[in-house]
């Protein structure tokens, strides 16, 4: 982990990318990539100070590999759970859990953490006939 006092932000991948339907489920590992680079070119908005970025993967999106600014975290099991690890792991540090899953938002929040939603860090959909 990076500097104690920069903002820690865990991406619940499945989650972020499971939140529009645009056709992930045909290559979860590639939409898993798409989201990884756009965290890495795009940060988290409204947020200047210093970020590590902490993307989760699970299931078929395993294997996804780190890019500069952003740290690939493979869930041995369930990806809620390894969340819920690094949060806890972070101690005393500020941390931004990035998911729209109620129970994992409830978890999280115990143990100190703050929560927004996907689109904090979705990149804007696709439109027909832009690609």
């Amino acid at each position: 982990m990076e500097d104690a006092g920069s903002l820690l932000v865990i991406v619940d991948a499945a989650n972020v990318v499971g939140s529009v339907p645009d056709g992930w489920w045909r290559d979860r590992r590639g939409a898993a990539e798409r989201l990884r680079d756009h965290l890495a070119a795009q940060g988290v908005p409204r947020h200047d100070g210093p970020v590590e970025i902490v993307l989760v993967v699970e299931g078929a999106a395993r294997g996804v590999e780190p890019v500069p600014g952003v740290r690939v975290a493979a869930a041995p099991g369930s990806g809620d759970d390894h969340i819920v690890d690094l949060v806890a792991e972070a101690g005393d540090r500020p941390v931004l859990v990035v998911t729209a899953d109620r129970e994992l938002r409830r978890r999280v929040e115990e143990l100190g953490a703050d929560v927004a939603g996907p689109r904090t860090v979705r990149p804007a959909p696709r439109r027909p006939g832009t690609d």
